[in-house]
């Protein structure tokens, strides 16, 4: 999922000066108005020393917070390390890419809060409701790529977004982007957290954007409204708990104990976001690309429990929910179905229509969730 060119766009009118009249701070100048061009709405550049970070990310590893992502024990501290993930990499230019829609209201934090009072609605994370970020910042990131080789000459680069071993927020929040918050999560004092970050790995020599101070304070809103108190201490994150991971990452069966919890969130969960005092200030999207899809804003759980594999698959396509395929798709709705049961909605005729499914995930949860009726005990 990362791309690789070296100098495919070279002008050789154009070539990489000297030390001597390299001018470092011009260039950077010049990459951000190009990526403004691009629809980012920052850019900033760090260097490759993390070593500071490797103790908290072996402690994270040592307590299993990263869950069943067995990717990350194994890459371990190649995440910290981006000169031995790419080797010749000097320098890492970081950027920021917006992703609410345009049409989003002062009062969108409310209004997604007020989704979570309405047990028969499906909610889907902000992020997810539009075209796959994937695609959108790696070809970005690639025409950016583009634009630099043209100016400057052939050099080796490699862009990242969300793909490999690579401590983005660290790198981000010490290329001047933001700070890390409380909730893990990058935040900006223009613009909160409500973004995606991607990275280039340079091996030119730029010179570095500085960290950006953090501004949490004494808030604790992120760790006090987590659902399943993921969120162990500021700052640290127990995968494990998290419901973006249980419904996104997690390919078995949710643990009972967390079901009630989740609510009506069927793909992700935003809460932690939507009560920092900082995403009042969330920007708008200059892109269509997240505008969001029919049924995954709004729609009912029953008509989303419905969908076949073929129209899950049609209705997704382009998205990042596709990914997780249709069986985890039906065993998040039947946890979300089970909730909104014992909440007193007439959902369990839509429930038996998928109690003999092939999946066995996905018999489980729904046998669950037909259990949870109003007034019963959780089981």
């Amino acid at each position: 999922m990362s791309a690789q060119c070296v100098g495919s766009f070279y002008n050789p009118a154009v070539t990489i000066p000297d030390d001597a009249q390299f001018d470092g701070k011009q260039w950077v100048s010049q990459m951000r108005a190009w990526a403004r061009e691009l629809g980012f709405s920052q850019l900033g550049v760090s260097g490759v020393d993390l070593s500071s970070a490797e103790p908290g990310l072996l402690a994270w590893l040592a307590q299993g917070f990263h869950g069943g992502m067995h990717y990350m024990q194994g890459h371990g501290l190649m995440r910290a390390r981006p000169a031995a993930l790419v080797p010749g990499t000097v320098s890492v230019v970081s950027v920021r890419l917006d992703y609410l829609p345009d049409s989003t209201t002062e009062e969108w934090r409310r209004i997604e809060l007020d989704r979570l009072c309405r047990p028969g609605e499906a909610v889907v994370s902000l992020y997810a409701r539009g075209r796959d970020y994937h695609k959108v910042l790696r070809q970005r990131l690639q025409r950016l790529c583009e634009r630099i080789t043209h100016a400057m000459g052939p050099l080796g680069y490699r862009v990242f977004t969300d793909s490999a071993p690579v401590l983005e927020v660290e790198l981000a929040s010490r290329s001047g982007l933001g700070w890390r918050g409380k909730h893990t999560l990058l935040l900006d004092r223009g613009a909160g957290s409500m973004f995606f970050l991607g990275e280039i790995f340079l091996d030119v020599a730029l010179p570095h954007s500085g960290a950006a101070p953090g501004h949490c304070g004494n808030c604790s809103a992120c760790l006090d409204v987590c659902p399943t108190q993921a969120i162990v201490a500021p700052y640290r994150l127990d995968a494990r708990r998290c419901i973006s991971y249980l419904t996104i990452e997690y390919p078995g069966s949710i643990p009972t104990d967390l079901r009630p919890l989740l609510g009506n969130r069927i793909y992700g969960c935003d809460d932690c976001q939507l009560v920092c005092p900082w995403n009042k200030f969330a920007q708008r999207s200059p892109l269509a690309d997240f505008d969001a899809r029919a049924g995954l804003s709004g729609g009912q759980l029953t008509q989303l429990f419905a969908w076949t594999e073929s129209e899950f698959l049609l209705r997704t396509e382009g998205t990042p929910i596709r990914r997780i395929g249709h069986a985890r798709w039906l065993r998040n709705i039947a946890v979300a179905l089970g909730n909104a049961l014992r909440s007193g909605q007439a959902v369990g005729d839509a429930l038996n229509t998928q109690s003999s499914h092939p999946s066995a995930l996905v018999r489980e949860h729904v046998a669950w969730a037909l259990q949870q009726r109003a007034g019963s005990a959780p089981v």
